[in-house]
């Protein structure tokens, strides 16, 4: 695995440094586990950013004898492993994980930082198209997820959550300004332009930075990159199993928000009235 990291500091001033890992993960949970962990150890950034299905990937997708025998809670070996990882060395992490919780098992997002959990966001759109079926493996979550880190706001969302502008502008309107989206986006025709595509457009329509790291390998795109607030996409991973350290600029981001003022400018109240007493074709009314 390659790696580009070269100036020692996590936290300047208005900067904060954001390592994206783009790897290939195995079947193995413990192997996939110490990967990340190694991983950790690049140490100047501050915020590390896993792909989707970290815990592990059989052949042909997540199937649900795989990802239930895998599944842990947030108290088991593999999210607290990380989590003191990050206690450890100061830093803050966003990783995924089969989340055992209940009678269900939520595909999702934890962000910890430094030794605590600061928010779990569990994918609310589950991959349920090109023939795949995640909801016959997850349960759905319901809850958007705004944190705090290092003065941003942090909004979480998971790979095919992309395809759904509403949940990004649900974060955005709770004062998100960058959004960290863990992927494992399949192959196939017009998969990378679709992906660089709904990035962009996530990220600039809410003038936020977006931070996607996406796994690479047999059945994943990989091109796991970072949109400004003005739609630029500022690094691309390719294909190949590689790390990066990136700066997100307060700056840039405030400058984005006075010359393009989404936030002023949106028509809630119309927004309101349009989606009042809408449903689904064949869905029954009263």
């Amino acid at each position: 695995m390659s790696s580009s990291f070269n100036n020692p500091s996590r936290v300047l001033g208005d900067v904060v440094r954001v390592a994206l890992h783009q790897l290939a993960v195995s079947g193995e949970k413990r192997e996939n586990l110490e990967k990340a962990l190694r991983l950790l150890e690049l140490g100047d950034a501050y915020l590390h950013v896993f792909p989707e299905y970290l815990m592990g990937v059989d052949p042909g997708g997540p199937t649900r004898d795989y990802v239930w025998r895998v599944a842990e809670p947030i108290d088991g070996e593999f999210a607290s492993r990380i989590v003191e990882k990050t206690g450890e060395l100061g830093v803050a992490a966003v990783f995924t994980m089969f989340l055992r919780e209940g009678p269900g098992v939520y595909n999702a997002a934890v962000l910890a930082e430094e030794g605590k959990v600061k928010a779990v966001y569990r994918k609310i759109h589950l991959f349920d198209a090109y023939g795949y079926r995640e909801s016959s493996v997850f349960s759905p979550g319901r809850e958007p997820v705004v944190a705090d880190l290092k003065g941003l706001r942090l909004g979480i969302a998971v790979c095919f959550d992309l395809r759904f502008p509403e949940l990004f502008r649900s974060m955005f309107l709770r004062g998100a300004e960058v959004f960290v989206v863990p992927s494992a986006w399949y192959r196939g025709p017009y998969k990378v332009e679709q992906w660089k595509a709904l990035t962009a457009a996530r990220a600039h329509e809410n003038t936020s930075y977006l931070v996607a790291v996406n796994q690479v390998g047999e059945s994943f795109t990989g091109h796991s990159l970072v949109a400004t607030p003005l739609g630029h996409l500022l690094v691309d991973l390719g294909e190949g199993e590689r790390s990066i350290a990136v700066d997100l600029d307060e700056g840039e981001l405030a400058s984005a928000r006075e010359r393009i003022p989404v936030r002023d400018l949106l028509r809630l109240e119309l927004y309101r009235e349009w989606y009042a007493g809408f449903k689904r074709p064949g869905e029954a009314s009263g």
